[in-house]
């Protein structure tokens, strides 16, 4: 298979992705497009990347780098010739940048008929406004498939395997509040530990054929 991991950020997931494809598939690494107007985060991180893909070469061998920084910098991989994108917790990210239509359409691009969209993300109270959503990190479900089901996908598949039912959603530095990143520092940290990591939906999304 072909796969577009989108934002790999230190390289997480590339780690369980990169051996699956090597030797009979591909796999695209659409990290942060970087120029001069860039956030400062973003070069040094894609720096650490490639650096990352160059200590280990025969792990890394079937990646390949571009960047993704939508609506203008959408060249994630060929169009028309990949099997699977995959995106982890970037939803919100895109929804503040007001990005979020652009990125899902750049995805829909990318993939061949039939191919496969999966959307790992925080997952908010339903009924959420956007404002709120923006604020706290947490998207809807309804918000995530409104984006797919306008940029042309069908919902295929949901799954509760990155579910985490002691998350209240209300915490006061919003899902950054949780680990791994504890935003109030030792504010309550030995709380916030206990809850774990944010609940999250997994969605399965499908190019249609025709």
């Amino acid at each position: 298979m072909t796969v577009v991991e989108i934002w790999p950020g230190g390289g997480w997931y590339t780690e369980v992705l990169a051996p699956v494809v090597r030797g009979h598939g591909l796999l695209y690494a659409a990290h942060f497009y970087v120029d001069d107007r860039s956030p400062r985060y973003r070069g040094p991180a894609r720096e650490n990347f490639q650096k990352k893909l160059a200590s280990a070469p025969a792990v890394y061998e079937r990646v390949r780098m571009t960047a993704f920084d939508a609506p203008h910098h959408v060249s994630i991989a060929p169009a028309g010739a990949v099997d699977m994108v995959l995106t982890f917790r970037n939803v919100h990210n895109w929804a503040a940048a007001k990005s979020d239509e652009a990125a899902f359409h750049a995805f829909y691009a990318a993939l061949k008929p039939g191919g496969i969209l999966g959307v790992v993300e925080h997952r908010a109270k339903d009924g959420a406004s956007i404002e709120d959503m923006i604020k706290s990190g947490y998207m809807t479900e309804a918000y995530v498939i409104y984006l797919a089901g306008k940029a042309g996908f069908r919902l295929a598949a949901k799954s509760e395997i990155n579910a985490n039912p002691k998350d209240t959603k209300d915490h006061p530095r919003g899902v950054w509040t949780l680990p791994p990143t504890f935003r109030l520092g030792n504010q309550d940290r030995a709380k916030y530990a206990a809850i774990g990591e944010s609940d999250r939906m997994t969605l399965k999304f499908v190019k249609p054929e025709n």
